[in-house]
Formats: structure tokens, C-alpha cells, sequence
């Protein structure tokens, strides 16, 4: 069996060096597993691409489009693991965790693990307004979808890549994350589990009022297209 690591990146020389070391790739060969690291450049400006591709001949740079969707869309494209494995090349996601994740999805028999970064949640690692926003999409998405689920927008998830023929994803940017947990949860075999969740390494790129209200939009317009069919 093999492990795909996918991972958007767009100017991240701070940390893309210190994401690839956390991955425990020799743990997981010593499982038995195959792994290959997909990283999804956006046009970086910086050393983001010289450096992943010095870590490790295992790590493939693929070129994208900018957009948090379009990346993700290529990468898993690209992508020619049994299990993708996603998440920031920022260093907030906890990579070394993933054996257990993998084990959980395999053993449970599950088609989607998405992560939830709220109930261990230091408040040093999410500004008040990011987090304020995040539980406005949240409230939002359970109440238009009737779904459970307390973390639309975290960017860690485990999952089978057969299920990418099942769903339908349309977003391009940071809508991706939240349109993907969506069908994940109506359509396959799903949960969601906590994780540790740190500061970003780097310069924040996201910002919260602008990409906040496209989110919002974005669920509204996935409700309409969901009630159509």
C-alpha cells in the first residue's frame, strides 16, 4: 500500500523544510507502506521549491495555478497513493500523527478522516477573529447541510483515493476545504478526530474578512446546487 502526502505550498521557505523532516516517512516504510511527498507549488517567489526539492528523493514539485483548490485539484491528479494525506506546508499541522491516522482509517474501515483543530485548541495559535470566523462557517455548515461537524476549514485530512470519483468539487480556492468535508460527510463513510494544531511558520497569507465571506458565499452556493439535484 502506498501514502500520498499532498501539500499546497506558496512561499513557505521558513518552514517547507521543517514540514517534509516531520513526515514520518521511515515509520511508515518500516510498516510497509510506500510513501511519496506531492508538493503543489503556487508560483512561489522564495526558496520554497529549492528547498523541497533538496530534502528527499521521495519529494515531487509539481507547478499550479495560485488558488488553495486548483493546487489541491492537481495534486491529487498527481497523486498515486491508495491513501492521501494532506495538510499547510506551514508546520501547524501535527504530519508525525499520521500513523495512528492511517491505522484509525484502515482499521475502522472508513473512506474520510477530517481533523478538528477547536477542542485542544491553544488560542496563542489562532487569532480571536480567525477563530470567530471559523465558528460562523462552522454553525453555518451544520445548520444548511445538517451534518456534524466542528471544523469546516481545517486543511488536515486522511482519506482513500478512490473516493475522488464519488464527489463533486467545484471550488478553487479556500472554499475547497469546507466543499470537500461537505460531500465527505453526506456521501462516504466519515469522522471526524482532534488534533494539536500550532502557530504558522512564515507569513500568513490568508485573510480572514476576505476569504471568510467568499466561504460563506460558497456554502450557500453548495446548499442551492445540492438542492437542485
Amino acid at each position: 500500500m502506498k501514502i500520498s502526502f499532498v501539500l499546497p505550498a506558496l512561499n513557505e521557505e521558513e518552514a517547507i523544510g521543517l514540514v517534509i523532516d516531520e513526515i514520518p516517512v521511515q515509520e511508515l516504510k518500516n510498516k510497509g507502506y510506500d510513501v511519496e511527498i506531492i508538493i503543489v507549488d503556487g508560483g512561489s517567489t522564495d526558496k520554497t521549491v529549492e528547498i523541497a526539492q533538496s530534502k528527499s528523493s521521495i519529494v515531487k514539485v509539481i507547478n499550479s495555478e495560485r488558488g488553495y483548490g486548483r493546487q489541491y485539484k492537481l495534486g491529487f491528479k498527481e497523486a498515486t497513493g491508495d491513501i492521501i494525506i494532506t495538510g499547510d506546508s506551514d508546520l501547524t499541522y501535527p504530519f508525525n500523527d499520521t500513523p495512528r491516522l492511517i491505522k484509525l482509517l484502515l482499521n475502522n474501515n472508513l473512506d474520510f478522516i477530517s481533523t478538528n483543530r477547536f477542542k485542544h485548541l491553544d488560542m496563542r495559535n489562532m487569532g480571536i477573529v480567525h477563530f470567530i470566523g471559523n465558528q460562523i462557517l462552522n454553525i453555518t455548515t451544520r445548520v444548511l447541510f445538517s451534518i456534524n461537524i466542528k471544523d469546516t476549514q481545517s486543511g488536515m485530512w486522511i482519506f482513500k483515493r478512490n473516493i475522488l470519483n464519488k464527489i463533486e468539487l467545484y471550488g478553487d480556492d479556500m472554499n475547497f476545504s469546507q466543499e470537500l468535508k461537505i460531500e465527505a460527510f453526506l456521501k462516504l463513510k466519515t469522522i471526524e478526530v482532534p488534533i494539536t494544531y500550532r502557530s504558522r511558520t512564515g507569513h500568513r497569507k490568508l485573510s480572514t474578512f476576505k476569504h471568510g465571506f467568499k466561504n460563506l458565499y460558497a456554502l450557500f452556493k453548495k446548499n442551492r446546487l445540492i438542492s437542485k439535484k
